[in-house]
């Protein structure tokens, strides 16, 4: 079997996907605004702020990277930091995975694992059955050229704001999480009760594990609470979905 041979379904999905990154390109152009502006205060060129973002994908990674940048630390300092930073995504990566249909090209997985992120994850993850690679690539079309606009826009003429308002702008980021989490917590009592408990686990964390960096702690969180999640409440074995090809 060939799975995503059909055009018509292809471009059913990757509409669809458009239409779930609008408010996630909203959300990133903010908050790479912001982004530009600390590259810009840390020495990079607006071009080169922009090709980190079309690099990396990644609020956490790209701000720790250039707190290394203005630190005047070494290019090894600076990778190793990304990794930590960044490792989550292969726990991401990992749980989507399961979401691909067997026999998905390589080509096709490749090119989901570059663009996964926090948030398409979340709306990948959200899709019933198998999820469609050209679902991803419709979401990805409008989120990352959001991403890497804001950062040019941001290290070109972001100084120009008032540093509060520059700084409201990163209530964005928190503004898509709710969106991708309260849909599918008002369906679920469970999932809710996770969401709530993950919230509550986090903060205990920020305080009680200050000698660990956020990278280690959201996956320590993330690995004790999904397999708490998945013993207590496994997945049951679904159909093919509307979302499958």
């Amino acid at each position: 079997m060939k799975p995503y041979r059909s055009t018509k379904e292809n471009r059913s999905r990757f509409f669809q996907g458009m239409r779930a990154g609008i408010p996630i390109g909203m959300g990133y152009f903010a908050v790479s605004f912001t982004l530009g502006i600390t590259a810009r205060n840390a020495g990079l060129s607006p071009w080169q702020a922009m090709v980190m973002s079309m690099a990396m994908h990644a609020s956490a990674g790209q701000f720790a990277a250039i707190h290394v940048i203005a630190a005047s630390s070494g290019f090894l300092e600076m990778a190793v930091t990304s990794f930590i930073v960044n490792l989550r995504y292969l726990l991401l990566s990992s749980s989507l995975s399961q979401k691909i249909r067997p026999g998905t090209r390589l080509s096709h997985r490749f090119f989901m694992a570059f663009f996964v992120t926090d948030e398409i994850f979340g709306i990948s993850a959200a899709c019933p059955g198998y999820v469609n690679p050209f679902y991803v690539y419709g979401a990805a079309l409008v989120a990352a050229p959001s991403w890497e606009i804001g950062t040019l826009l941001g290290a070109s003429v972001g100084n120009i704001l008032p540093l509060a308002i520059a700084n409201a702008m990163n209530l964005a980021l928190y503004g898509m999480f709710l969106a991708i989490i309260i849909p599918p917590a008002k369906k679920d009592k469970f999932i809710a009760g996770i969401v709530v408990l993950s919230m509550f686990a986090s903060f205990l964390c920020s305080v009680l594990l200050v000698s660990l960096s956020e990278g280690f702690r959201i996956i320590l969180l993330t690995i004790l609470i999904a397999g708490i999640a998945a013993w207590l409440h496994p997945v049951q074995e679904q159909g093919e979905s509307s979302h499958e090809s």
